[in-house]
């Protein structure tokens, strides 16, 4: 059975998160390593830019409720 990205793209979509969040882990990992490292480097460096932000309080944080609320009523 041959199925389109579409459709499997919509299976993907049909499972609980966790399956979801696991599938999403196993395609990364069968990226080009090479490239897959530069994205890392990429995350990592953007993950600690935002934690200093948080830290030394020029972003203010809110409940991820709340930014989830907020989310929903952009994309109704």
């Amino acid at each position: 059975m041959n199925l389109t990205v579409e459709q499997i793209a919509e299976e993907a979509l049909a499972l609980p998160s966790e399956a979801r969040a696991l599938l999403a882990d196993r395609l990364a990992e069968s990226l080009d390593p090479l490239e897959d490292g530069y994205a890392h480097e990429l995350w990592v460096n953007e993950a600690l830019r935002r934690r200093n932000d948080v830290r030394s309080g020029s972003v203010q944080t809110i409940p991820g409720d709340e930014a989830l609320s907020r989310i929903r009523r952009m994309f109704p």
